[in-house]
């Protein structure tokens, strides 16, 4: 008995199936891919397709949320508490739009102060990107409208250097605007010479590819924003 040929083109179509679902199964960077934070603490960890919050009570998300990101000033750490945090604000939309509602309450407060917080900003900004990522179009969606980059934009203003929040900045404007893109990738990866966690998470898996790869890779097309 002679063995089955499989046509060429075959393993071609499998092949270009599977990136398609490993791509699916991947989903948008800023809920899906989890950022490497050592052993900070964040909220508890959950899978970012979980149908539930794993026992979690949505009741205290915007206090534990607020208790992480103020013990700890790494971006890195806000960039993952604020990942999680938007993958249980999107099973209740009251949870959702009270925890927005405080991480900008919380940034006006500090401009009222006198004394304008980046981080504050930077909260405010990055967790309004990832809710506009959340699965599920048609579902109410409390930063529909928002530009959460011109906060993040704010923030490094305020900031100074700091290549971790260019990193973050990078993750938000990988659909554009291009020259924005391009700025804040080069300054995330200089910065990283100096930053191991950072270097590491530019090392890490996303979409069969690194996400330095990924990052450096042509914006999809140009956003005004």
């Amino acid at each position: 008995m002679r063995p089955m040929v499989i046509p060429r083109f075959l393993f071609a179509l499998v092949w270009v199936l599977f990136g398609l679902a490993t791509n699916a199964l991947a989903g948008p960077p800023l809920i899906c891919h989890a950022i490497e934070i050592g052993q900070a603490k964040s909220l508890p960890p959950i899978d970012w397709n979980s149908s539930g919050t794993g026992g979690y009570d949505l009741k205290n998300l915007s206090r534990d949320t607020l208790a992480s990101l103020d013990s700890d000033s790494s971006v890195l750490v806000h960039m993952e508490t604020l990942r999680r945090a938007t993958i249980y604000a999107r099973h209740d939309p009251s949870t959702a739009r009270e925890l927005l509602l405080n991480l900008r309450g919380r940034a006006d407060r500090s401009d009222a102060a006198g004394h304008p917080d980046a981080l504050s900003w930077f909260d405010a900004g990055y967790l309004a990107e990832a809710y506009q990522q959340w699965p599920g179009k048609n579902a109410p969606n409390p930063a529909t409208g928002l530009d959460g980059y011109a906060w993040i934009r704010r923030a490094l203003l305020l900031r100074g250097e700091d290549p971790e929040m260019e990193f973050a900045a990078a993750l938000v404007t990988l659909n554009g605007p291009e020259r924005a893109h391009r700025e804040h990738v080069q300054k995330a990866i200089a910065g990283a010479k100096q930053d191991s966690l950072l270097s590491q998470n530019l090392a890490s898996r996303f979409r069969q590819q690194t996400v330095s790869e990924m990052l450096t890779q042509p914006t999809s097309g140009e956003v005004v924003r």
